[in-house]
């Protein structure tokens, strides 16, 4: 698995990020049954930022903790079969699967972190296994997607031993 980490701004989380990030990502794609060799990119960034971006890209002005870019179109939530036809899903150079961007406030993990009462490695970790969730196909539109994902969250820190 390829992580292409970047950071911005002078915040700096009190934690690994990089190194945690790369560990959430893979076991998430294990979790959810990837089959291939992935390739994701993470920005850590700040509201100011965040919030330009999900006012251009989703027409929300206002900041949130986290936004995901995938860069596939999913037939139904984890499943990777239909992409043995779909070439341009991959890398040409490295032959991974190209999922997609994840965008994260380091203000908003740490606000979220106090506010409901967990480390900041907690927070951080759950915006990274809900994200690569988002970038295999999985949303929370309606309320038993909600559910699904949730569930599917809290078990990928489970099985990494990051509980609240």
């Amino acid at each position: 698995m390829a992580l292409y980490f970047e950071e911005e701004g002078s915040l700096r989380l009190p934690l690994p990020c990089e190194e945690l990030a790369r560990e959430v990502v893979d076991a998430a794609l294990d979790y959810v049954g990837c089959p291939y060799e992935a390739q994701v990119n993470l920005l850590l960034t700040t509201d100011e930022q965040i919030h330009e971006m999900n006012r251009q890209f989703r027409g929300i002005d206002r900041p949130t903790d986290v936004l995901s870019f995938p860069m596939v179109e999913y037939e139904a939530p984890g499943e990777f079969g239909f992409l043995e036809d779909e070439e341009d899903c991959f890398d040409p150079e490295s032959g991974e699967l190209v999922l997609g961007d994840i965008v994260i406030s380091k203000e908003r993990v740490l606000e979220q972190a106090a506010a409901y009462g967990h480390s900041p490695k907690r927070e951080f970790a759950f915006l990274i296994a809900h994200s690569v969730l988002h970038l295999t196909g999985y949303d929370h539109i309606g309320e038993e997607e909600r559910l699904v994902m949730e569930q599917k969250q809290r078990e990928i820190l489970e099985q990494l031993g990051i509980l609240r």
